[in-house]
Order: structure tokens, then C-alpha cells, then sequence
């Protein structure tokens, strides 16, 4: 099939899939996970081909984990979808009504995108997530992998679009792209799809964003900041610290420069560098960092850079001040956190840091939609539009108006015959 005729196919079927039951949605969505638990040596024999066909091409090793899709993978794509089960379908959920006059009524309901298209790289559980939140959410989706998961993402595919159709959903609701030339195929269906995600390298998102008239939500990096405040307990600060460089260290939310309160940094760091130096850390630092702990100096590229790996830039800085003049400068707006007892700096610093996930004594790991009750994400998003922080299914809706009336015209409130009321309801 071409991708055009996909493109046309989507469209068709997000009309019917937008007026689907929550019902029907959710047998689909349990159908689909029973599936993957059920053909998982499957996954996992497609899987070990593309880590071998990877290996020889030697990518890099953070791609490697990314690529991973093994028994501890499903059952967390099947932890989400069950999680996205029990939430409670959004679409037509009443968001505003307005009796404009008597019986005259103007309701405003939640209503999904359309077509969804989510252009990836490495990560075949990306793929079970995006569709199944866009399925729960009425939305039909146009899905294109990096090639190297191509067997992971073909047979993932197949699982999904065999059971939800199975189980009743529009055929054509869900496709895959393969080749590279499908790409730019994409990127000029403005008349077909409403929305782009893309996931992937700072460069690939820049691309994307610049080569398309279609609307795209994303970040292009995830550089993460953790300041600690000279009120933080020091036992906290280390454990947080560890968890957001280290839990996992290939991912978005994942800490990649520390900012440390002079005044903290002697009794800080040194037990900061024991617990890093046990996780295969390696710690860029400052001058006044470097006058502390022994490590190596960090660069003014090192503040824009996003390691997805064991590395870390640290910074003293001299206060709450310098701390948010910093984040404001070199952060991706992805998430960052203070840790600090102090409850002023606390509502300063989340006032003030202009990021899509602001935490106080929390690991910058929790900015997941997962993690959030969403369900599972499509993506993260650091634009300033309709959303903002990990998408979930309240990102992939818009709205429509509904007007209710009794054969009024508009000639008699033009007239002064009859006026508006503009009574709120809800």
C-alpha cells in the first residue's frame, strides 16, 4: 500500500474511530494486550535480529538499550495499557455549556485530533504506547520507525492492527511506514494528517519541524537540570541525584547538569562523587567544582549538551538566582528540579523556571506520562501550545461546539427582537 492510500485510509477511519464507545475501545486495547503477552517470544526473536543487524553496524550503545524489547519491556506495555483501560475515555466529555437563550443551548465537548502522525527513532515500546493511547483516544495514527527496529516494529504492528480490528475497530486505523522516502512522504500531508510527533535526535526533531506544514508537538532535546539548595538534606539530594542521572540514562528526563549552592557544595559533593563513582559516573564540573572533587572540567558546550549516557556537568552557583538565570538559558524546557527545604525558593524557583515540569524534591524521572496516570505518552513536549510536559490522551485531544436550538435566527438578535442571555451552565 502507498502511502498516500494509508494517509486516505487513516482519515476515513478516524471518523468512525472518533464515535467509537469506550467500550468497544477498551476490548480493543485488552485484546491487544493479551495478544502481545501471548506472541512475546515472537516480539522477542524479531527483536534479537535487529539488536544482532545493530551490533554489526555498531551503533551506539544508548541506541542499543533504546532498541531492547524483552520480557520485562512487555510487561510494562501491557502494564500501560492496562492503566489506560481504567482511565476514563475523554472524548465528548463536556467542557463548557452556554445557554445562549431559551432553548438555545451551546456545548463545547472534547473530540479527538484526527490523524496522528508519530515519526520515531530506536524505541519499539514507543510504538505500542502511541498507538494505544491513540486508539483510546479516538485518534487514528500513521506510524514511522527507525529502521533499525524494523522487526520489533513490524511484528508489534501486526499484533495491534490484528487483534483492534478483531475486536471491531475501523480497518485502516492504524499503519506502519518502513522505507526512509516515507519520511518526507509524510511531512507533506498537511492535507491528511492534523498532527506530527516526533521523537528522536535534536537534529532529527529540527528537521522535522522545519520541513512540514502540518502542526508537530516534541522537544528536540532533554537536557535536565537538579539544583540542590543549601537547605537540602544532603542524604536526599544524593538520592535524587543518583536516580535522575543514573535510573536510566538513555531517556529525556534523565538529570544532565547539577547546579550545587556554594554554600553546600564542600559538604555536598564529596559524598555526591562516592555514590556517582559506584554507578560508572563520570562528572564534568566548573572551576569551583573542580577545586573540591578531582574531575573533569566542564566546557560552555557541556551545559547544552544532552549525554544519554553516564555523564554528568556540575556548577556551583551562588544562589536561587543564578540557579534559574542558568536553567532559563541552557535548559530544553523538558523538566528540572530543586531540592531545597526552604519554602520561598521553592514557589520562586517553580514560578520562575520556564519548563513544561518544574519538582521540588523530586527525581526528574517522574516526568513521564506513565508516571502521571496518563497512561502511557506519545511523546513529551516542551512547545507552548494546546500541550505542554509528557502527552498523554488529554494531549491528543481538541474540542468541537455543539449548538442545540429550537429554529432561531440570527435576524431577530440582529434586530433587537430577541437578546442574548449567555446564561453559563457549566
Amino acid at each position: 500500500m502507498s502511502m498516500i492510500e494509508a494517509a486516505k485510509r487513516a482519515r476515513e477511519a478516524s471518523i468512525q474511530l472518533a464515535a467509537m464507545s469506550a467500550e468497544s475501545k477498551n476490548q480493543a486495547l485488552e485484546a491487544i494486550m493479551t495478544a502481545i503477552m501471548e506472541r512475546r517470544d515472537e516480539i522477542k526473536s524479531a527483536n534479537k535480529v535487529d539488536i544482532e543487524n545493530s551490533k554489526k553496524e555498531q551503533v551506539s550503545e544508548p541506541i542499543l538499550k533504546r532498541l531492547k524489547f524483552d520480557e520485562h519491556k512487555a510487561e510494562d506495555v501491557c502494564a500501560g495499557i492496562k492503566s489506560l483501560i481504567g482511565l476514563t475515555d475523554p472524548v465528548g466529555k463536556v467542557q463548557l455549556q452556554t445557554e445562549l437563550d431559551d432553548d438555545l443551548v451551546l456545548t463545547r465537548i472534547a473530540w479527538p485530533i484526527g490523524v496522528i502522525g508519530v515519526i520515531f527513532e530506536s524505541r519499539p515500546d514507543a510504538l505500542v504506547q502511541i498507538s494505544t493511547l491513540c486508539l483510546k483516544s479516538g485518534n487514528a495514527v500513521l506510524l514511522k520507525g527507525g529502521s533499525e527496529a524494523k522487526e520489533t516494529n513490524r511484528i508489534l504492528f501486526e499484533i495491534i492492527e490484528e487483534a483492534s480490528v478483531k475486536a471491531g475497530m475501523p480497518q485502516g486505523w492504524i499503519a506502519l511506514m518502513e522505507s526512509r522516502e516515507d519520511v518526507n512522504s509524510i511531512l507533506a500531508m498537511d492535507q491528511y494528517i492534523d498532527l506530527l510527533v516526533p521523537r528522536g535526535s535534536n537534529a532529527f526533531v529540527q528537521y522535522i519541524m522545519k520541513n512540514t506544514n502540518i502542526p508537530v508537538i516534541g522537544h528536540a532535546d532533554g537536557i535536565c537540570h537538579t539544583f540542590v539548595d543549601e537547605s537540602a538534606k544532603i542524604e536526599m539530594a544524593v538520592e535524587l541525584v543518583v536516580d535522575s542521572k543514573t535510573q536510566y540514562v538513555v531517556v529525556c528526563n534523565a538529570l544532565e547538569t547539577l547546579l550545587v549552592h556554594e554554600n553546600i557544595a564542600k559538604d555536598f559533593l564529596p559524598v555526591l562523587q562516592e555514590a556517582l563513582k559506584e554507578k560508572g559516573v563520570t562528572i564534568k564540573g566548573c572551576e569551583r567544582t573542580r577545586n573540591i572533587i578531582a574531575c573533569e572540567a566542564a566546557s560552555e558546550e557541556d551545559w547544552k549538551t544532552e549525554y544519554l549516557d553516564y555523564i554528568l556537568s556540575i556548577k556551583i552557583v551562588s544562589g536561587l538566582e543564578e540557579a534559574i538565570a542558568h536553567i532559563n538559558t541552557y535548559s530544553s524546557g523538558h523538566t528540572d528540579t530543586i531540592i531545597t527545604e526552604d519554602g520561598v525558593n521553592t514557589k520562586i524557583f517553580m514560578n520562575l523556571v520556564d519548563s513544561a515540569n518544574v519538582f521540588h524534591n523530586a527525581s526528574t524521572r517522574f516526568s513521564d506520562g506513565f508516571r502521571y496516570g496518563f497512561g502511557a505518552e506519545v511523546g513529551v513536549s516542551t512547545s507552548k501550545i494546546h500541550a505542554r510536559g509528557p502527552v498523554g490522551l488529554e494531549g491528543l485531544m481538541i474540542y468541537k461546539y455543539q449548538l442545540e436550538g429550537k429554529g432561531q435566527i440570527v435576524a431577530d438578535y440582529a434586530s433587537g427582537k430577541k437578546s442574548f442571555k449567555h446564561r453559563q451552565i457549566i
